[in-house]
């Protein structure tokens, strides 16, 4: 299963960035193929949050396209909406400590706990996921 961080969907609807062509491949082709996609609550509602904040520099979008958007993605039959399990406490607890985050870095522990507690590979850009022990990750754009 593939796992996006937001960044990734970040790049693919933002057109300004050098990485906008590589990123939105990516996602076309892992919403169009048979591999499996989970897109946690947390990656979705970063994505709206960012892509509407009127404060923040770049395009931003009204709410009801970005929501048109993640319905297309959620529409798709091979996308799972993850949320966390039995075992998520336990993983989140072990990402907290072993990966020594705290602060901002805790909203990646609890990404890092999910993808690991789903199976997933965590595609990403945030080289930062390389001090929770066990994730495994994948930077589609290099």
């Amino acid at each position: 299963m593939i796992v996006f961080d937001v960044n990734v969907l970040l790049y693919a609807y933002s057109p300004a960035p050098p990485e906008h062509d590589r990123a939105r491949e990516c996602l076309e082709d892992a919403f169009s193929g048979n591999e499996l996609v989970g897109l946690p609550w947390q990656t979705i509602s970063a994505f709206i949050r960012i892509l509407t904040h009127p404060g923040l520099p770049g395009v931003r979008r009204p709410v009801k396209e970005i929501l048109e958007i993640v319905q297309s993605w959620i529409e798709q039959p091979n996308v799972r909406i993850l949320s966390p399990g039995e075992r998520h406490w336990p993983l989140f607890r072990q990402m907290l400590l072993e990966g020594q985050a705290r602060g901002p870095m805790t909203s990646d522990a609890q990404l890092a706990a999910l993808t690991i507690e789903s199976g997933g590979v965590l595609y990403t850009t945030d080289r930062d996921f390389t001090r929770f022990p066990g994730l495994r990750w994948h930077n589609p754009l290099a």
